[in-house]
């Protein structure tokens, strides 16, 4: 009976160290599910976010290209808009729809005899550039101190675009006074309004020069003819 009774209590200790290891074992295996539930979770957060960052930065790259081709497509339009325009045949592009420079401009002159005579003074674009002439007198000037002309017209002409067979024509009275005197000179310097960085010397014949006068640019030699504009 003794002995039966000492098995009882071997079997019920046994048991109980069981259960203690069942327990303990199902513990653990809860904690590793969740420490691996846990890792998983904040390593597809990670994930998540690290892909996002990537669209984000992706997204960036391409605002970025998409301006600067905006930006580079303005500064094309701009270069080859105005400013720009038929090729010189020397690798550059002759300059259309702008302002004209003396430089933009084959010149000539002629020696007229009406209104006492007169020097006309003619201006075509250079081949390949289409160019505007602004609605104010050609600045003229003679001699070395830099006597400029007057003008000999009481309004202000048109503006005119060179190019494509378009010619102007502008007229210089260099002396208006009937006093004897004056400069003698052999040529005159003409600039496209006061402000022309490249004002250019065109020769003529001997000239005397007292009080000068020169016309609007016309489209037409006849119209260019400078009479005095208090004559007028």
């Amino acid at each position: 009976m003794l002995i039966t009774r000492r098995r009882a209590r071997t079997f019920a200790g046994a048991g109980l160290l069981v259960t203690a290891a069942m327990l303990a074992t199902a513990c653990q295996s809860s904690d590793d599910a969740s420490a691996r539930s846990g890792e998983s979770s904040v390593s597809a957060k990670s994930e998540a976010r690290g892909e996002a960052e990537a669209k984000s930065e992706a997204g960036k790259d391409t605002a970025s290209a998409s301006s600067a081709k905006s930006s580079d497509a303005k500064g094309k339009g701009t270069r080859d808009g105005v400013g720009s325009g038929a090729d010189t045949g020397s690798g550059e592009r002759g300059k259309v729809g702008q302002r004209c420079g003396a430089n933009d401009i084959s010149w000539s002159t002629r020696a007229e005899s009406q209104a006492g005579g007169y020097i006309l003074i003619i201006a075509k674009a250079k081949p390949g550039i289409t160019c505007v002439l602004p609605a104010e007198l050609p600045t003229v000037a003679f001699g070395s101190d830099g006597t400029e002309a007057g003008p000999a017209e009481q309004a202000v002409g048109q503006a005119i675009t060179l190019g494509r067979g378009t010619t102007a024509y502008a007229g210089v009275n260099p002396k208006t006074t009937n006093e004897n005197g004056g400069k003698e000179l052999d040529s005159i310097i003409v600039g496209i309004g006061a402000d022309d960085p490249n004002p250019v010397s065109l020769p003529v014949d001997t000239i005397t020069v007292d009080r000068p006068i020169v016309t609007n640019w016309h489209t037409s030699a006849a119209d260019a003819v400078p009479f005095d504009g208090t004559d007028q």
